[in-house]
């Protein structure tokens, strides 16, 4: 209820939430098209996902590469993998934490 005694505009409120659902549709999208990096061994090993965490990219300098040490390999793609995904992560939250938050603040809205 509004202070007053008044009852919230329901289309008021609707025509709200509508447009936080197209922003975050718009906000997914464009994570989805922007591409970070992570990366291991100073620099021998580097990820790249998008936004959404999806990896789309690998590469390895020869260095890296020794036939008789794959583990050490396998780690340093492991880390950069994990390193790409920590950078998508903050720049989830900087995409769409600022929506996350309007949405909860919306009353008659269970968030």
């Amino acid at each position: 209820m509004i202070p007053g005694g008044g009852q919230p505009n329901m289309q008021q409120l609707l025509q709200q939430a509508q447009k936080m659902q197209q922003d975050l549709a718009k906000a997914q999208e464009e994570l989805a098209r922007t591409e970070v990096d992570g990366q291991a061994g100073g620099g021998l090993v580097k990820a790249t996902v998008n936004g959404s965490g999806e990896l789309r990219g690998l590469v390895i300098d020869p260095k890296a590469v020794d036939p008789d040490d794959t583990e050490t390999l396998a780690d340093l793609v492991v880390a950069a993998v994990q390193a790409a995904n920590e950078n998508a992560q903050q720049l989830q939250q900087e995409k769409l934490g600022p929506l996350a938050q309007g949405l909860g603040g919306m009353p008659g809205l269970p968030f």
